[in-house]
């Protein structure tokens, strides 16, 4: 989806979303720029792969962009979508001209995803009548509804029976998780300026990691939005317009 006219900006979900997560963001950002909001592969209504890396994904990105004609735009990525957006940064640096990544930084994580894993996998989607009797469920088994509601986004109905089924290529996606939790870039820093926006509460960018993160980015800004966990632009979206905008408009 697209919103507004000017300079583009593109903006990338993280594991488990959907473009429909940032449509509140990008409707304001749109006010200033030509937005768009796009699902990632085997993501939301994008088509389903079996092969999920990192720089496949960056392609497409790049494919995408050459197809409606950008020649550079402005990034703003979450979580698996920062690293998306890296990753286009060290094959396509040139399609890049402000590079906004949103709690997540260029390291390999341990992983935190298995208890979602176990019971996205596990519910009982074809014995369902509606998604309350779903929610229900899975709030028994992950015992946290925010997390749940945001899964919930991921359900839809079968053409063939009507049945809920998930949106989402789970098996790709589980089956690419090691890789998504790594990273795979070059070992050769860029002078980029890139900002680095990170939740208060979120063990995502700690201090250590913001020094591993300045050598390979030299030019790499940190701000902190206090209050806030991983979901940045979704629990504090007025901060987070507030610290992109004055990013984005800033020139040099």
């Amino acid at each position: 989806r697209s919103y507004g006219e000017g300079q583009p900006v593109i903006i990338l979900h993280g594991l488990f979303g959907m473009l429909d997560n940032w449509k509140t963001i990008a409707k304001k950002l749109s006010e200033d720029f030509m937005v768009y909001i796009i699902d990632l592969r085997n993501h939301g209504k994008s088509p389903h792969h079996p092969d999920m890396s990192y720089p496949i994904m960056a392609q497409d990105i790049n494919q995408f962009m050459e197809d409606q004609w950008i020649f550079n735009a402005h990034i703003i990525g979450h979580s698996m979508g920062g690293k998306v957006a890296l990753h286009l940064l060290d094959q396509y640096p040139d399609k890049i001209d402000k590079l906004c990544v949103v709690d997540i930084a260029p390291v390999t994580y341990q992983g935190n995803h298995q208890a979602i894993f176990n019971t996205l996998f596990n519910t009982p989607l074809t014995q369902y009548k509606t998604r309350s009797e779903i929610k229900d469920w899975m709030v028994q088994q992950l015992d946290d509804l925010s997390i749940v509601q945001f899964l919930l986004k991921n359900i839809g109905r079968s053409k063939e029976d009507g049945t809920f089924q998930w949106k989402m290529n789970l098996e790709a996606i589980h089956k690419a998780y090691p890789d998504i939790l790594s990273q795979e870039l070059s070992s050769e820093t860029d002078d980029k300026e890139i900002l680095f926006i990170r939740g208060e509460q979120s063990d995502y960018i700690t201090e250590q990691i913001q020094i591993q993160t300045k050598s390979k980015y030299p030019n790499a800004h940190f701000v902190t939005v206090e209050g806030s966990g991983h979901w940045v632009h979704a629990e504090h979206p007025a901060e987070f317009l507030k610290i992109s905008l004055q990013f984005l408009h800033t020139t040099g």
